[in-house]
């Protein structure tokens, strides 16, 4: 019944060794080809896994070592650049508080564990192209190796090689107005220690969590003239940028603070914040996508590697139960594509507001108290997204009735 045994996963981040150790959990022998030399270290800044994340983690037993980096963090505090507050986001009740971590070290026990549940990685292997025949699939790499297997799986990100191969017409990745920076301050600014804020400062979007260590972890999203790509960004210099946003954040609390603490050998330059468009097609053939491959909610979700990680361990369910690939992946894409695009538009939502005018701001600090009991309401904005869980001891269906 099981409509593969062996599986190619390109790409080796987040949904890389998620989706390796779901499928071999589904009985499917899974092989991870990374293009860079090593593990993604030092790419990327925080980023939140979510209780929904956490609970496909537990899925795949990953939940522990993921536990094991996070930051507990149990509300989000909405606050104005004068350290006002304009309302919070507590967690919801029953759940597990998200986590709060660096993206370098989220990848490391992701492949520590894998590596540990018997799933092998190969680096240096960049994907250049496929073919497909009526037995298998097999991916060509830019070092002139090959392999071969029942199914490939592009888990290869947002600039996604395997996506162009299923779609040559898929759509590219949107570049937004807002620049994307973050780094660890040599400081501990006051702060509930279990909070994560968020200050909508006179001229950018700041937020930070105090770290166990005693140093802060912050990002800022700081509205810029036109797009910038990560290359173009890093063509300024780090030291230059830092002196840009101690300029631009310096009538905002603590943010001025802990810009003023932060080194400038430690800031990471991301570019202008990517979104990627509703993809058409996440399947063909034999391959088929997961992750921001498929869908790339905005970081102002928070969802993004909750999403990804939801969608692996729902892809190897639907592969261990479905007789041929094509049955299990249109399966798979109707569990998912509803469900994520929800987040998509949610982020995209979340964007907008961190670009508001000054006449705006106010009208929202006017409006919390009311927001936060209606359309803001946390059960009724992140019940539906955080409360999800799957189940993987159930049989998935071609008919399955897709999530809200």
């Amino acid at each position: 019944m099981t409509a593969a045994r062996t599986a190619l996963v390109i790409g080796g981040g987040i949904a890389g060794p998620v989706t390796a150790m779901a499928l071999r959990k589904a009985g499917v022998e899974a092989t991870v080809y990374e293009a860079y030399p090593s593990a993604a270290d030092g790419v990327g800044v925080t980023l939140t896994v979510a209780p929904n994340g956490l609970a496909a983690l537990r899925v795949i037993g990953a939940e522990d070592a993921v536990l094991g980096i996070g930051q507990p963090l149990t509300r989000a505090e909405l606050c104005d650049g004068r350290g006002g507050r304009l309302g919070d986001l507590p967690g919801l009740p029953g759940l597990p508080p998200s986590r709060g971590l660096w993206r370098d070290e989220l990848c490391r026990v992701l492949h520590e564990t894998a590596e540990a549940q018997g799933v092998r990685v190969e680096y240096g292997k960049r994907l250049v192209g496929a073919e497909e025949s009526p037995e298998g699939v097999t991916a060509r790499f830019a070092d002139g190796t090959s392999a071969t297997a029942d199914v490939l799986v592009g888990a290869d990100g947002i600039r996604s090689t395997v996506r162009t191969l299923i779609d040559p017409a898929a759509p590219e990745p949107e570049t937004t107005r807002l620049l994307n920076f973050g780094a660890a301050a040599d400081i501990a600014v006051p702060a509930d220690r279990e909070s994560a804020y968020f200050v909508f400062g006179a001229r950018g979007f700041f937020g930070y969590w105090v770290q166990p260590d005693d140093r802060t972890a912050w990002f800022a999203n700081l509205p810029h003239d036109r797009p910038l790509s990560s290359a173009e960004a890093r063509a300024t210099s780090k030291a230059d940028w830092l002196a840009r946003l101690r300029d631009l954040y310096a009538g905002d609390t603590p943010c001025r603070e802990i810009l003023a603490h932060t080194d400038a050998d430690a800031l990471t330059v991301l570019g202008s914040l990517e979104n990627m468009p509703k993809v058409p097609a996440w399947h063909r053939g034999r391959m088929v996508l997961v992750g921001d491959s498929a869908h790339a909610p905005s970081s102002s979700s928070g969802q993004g590697a909750s999403q990804a990680i939801e969608s692996a361990v729902q892809l190897a369910r639907c592969l261990r139960d479905l007789p041929d690939p094509r049955s299990a992946f249109a399966a798979y894409e109707r569990l998912r594509r509803t469900r994520v695009e929800k987040v998509i538009d949610r982020g995209n939502k979340t964007n907008n507001s961190k670009t508001m005018g000054p006449v705006a701001k106010k009208m929202m600090k006017l409006m919390m108290p009311l927001m936060m009991k209606t359309f803001l309401n946390p059960e009724k904005t992140l019940g539906p997204e955080q409360r999800y869980t799957i189940e993987w001891d159930a049989p998935a269906t071609s008919p399955e009735k897709v999530p809200a």
